[in-house]
């Protein structure tokens, strides 16, 4: 199955940021930054939904309210980008999209990025940012934790360590595209190496760098969730592109899930690219998929 002529335009952006990012190897942090701040381009802008300033938890991050969404309920969003790049400007428009499709109102964060703050910095923003949520007045049962790459990761990563701290863990967790195992050991590293328009060996490897800094290990539980256990863990929502290199990370996260008696839904879109819903209001695919995590959402 091919991809849809709309759904090229992602796949396109990611080309021309590669050839971009050979053609300078040494790019600035401050140049990859600003280039991936193009990763709002995909998505059209969601109708009916309005965006907010604020601060969480002392964490600085946008609002999104869709229009009649119950406010209630909120959807606590961690960007993507390696840890080191993207923003909460940079993935308004998907946050909204999904707030919109959810029904209900997201907090997407601007934690702090690597190299400047390595982990566990990440991680401490976003359970301040959901401590925040709580302090709001918000259920725990009424957040949804969500986000996409390493946002994906840091989605999981902070249901984890509030298990840990015993603190009350979220209703449920969506992951686009998690970028999971720091020891890059899946398979479709090699295999969809040619068809994945962004993300290989060689960026990861410059992100694992900066994010753990050279004072974590590559398999810390907290850093690397696949080394981690998920007795406990809320009901679970992963996607994935079929041509992506981190498929392996989603696959091997919802076994390991599975197996240990998570509720798990896996939804693996042929021929799509990394958080191909990052294309939402432009290509079917992605619309589609926002339509399926809905009626996901509205099962729970």
């Amino acid at each position: 199955m091919a991809e849809s002529r709309e759904a090229d335009f992602l796949r396109e952006l990611y080309q021309d940021w590669s050839s971009r990012m050979v053609a300078d190897p040494g790019m600035s942090i401050e140049g990859l930054r600003s280039m991936f701040d193009e990763w709002g381009k995909p998505a059209l802008e969601p109708e009916g939904v309005s965006y907010k300033s604020d601060d969480m938890g002392g964490v600085p991050g946008i609002w999104a309210f869709p229009r009649d969404a119950n406010l209630s309920r909120v959807i606590l969003y961690t960007h993507g980008g390696g840890f080191a790049v993207g923003s909460a400007d940079s993935h308004r428009k998907l946050a909204g999209h999904l707030a919109k499709a959810l029904g209900v109102s997201a907090f997407i964060l601007d934690y702090r990025r690597s190299p400047e703050f390595p982990f566990p910095a990440q991680l401490e923003d976003a359970v301040a940012a959901y401590r925040g949520l709580l302090g709001k007045g918000v259920i725990a049962e009424h957040i949804t934790n969500a986000g996409d790459s390493a946002g994906g990761n840091l989605a999981i990563s902070t249901v984890l360590k509030l298990r840990d701290l015993g603190e009350q863990l979220p209703g449920s967790v969506i992951a686009f595209s998690p970028w999971l195992d720091m020891a890059l050991r899946g398979e479709t590293l090699e295999a969809n190496a040619a068809t994945d328009a962004l993300v290989g060996r060689p960026i990861l490897e410059g992100m694992i760098s900066m994010f753990l800094g050279g004072g974590t290990s590559p398999l810390d539980p907290l850093a690397n969730p696949l080394e981690n256990n998920f007795q406990g863990f809320p009901p679970l929502y992963v996607n994935a592109g079929g041509a992506e290199t981190l498929l392996s990370d989603a696959k091997s996260l919802c076994d390991k899930a599975r197996n240990e008696g998570v509720a798990v839904t896996l939804s693996v879109v042929p021929a799509m690219q990394h958080v191909f819903p990052a294309l939402a209001g432009r290509a079917a695919e992605a619309d589609g998929e926002l339509l399926k995590i809905a009626d996901w959402y509205r099962s729970l």
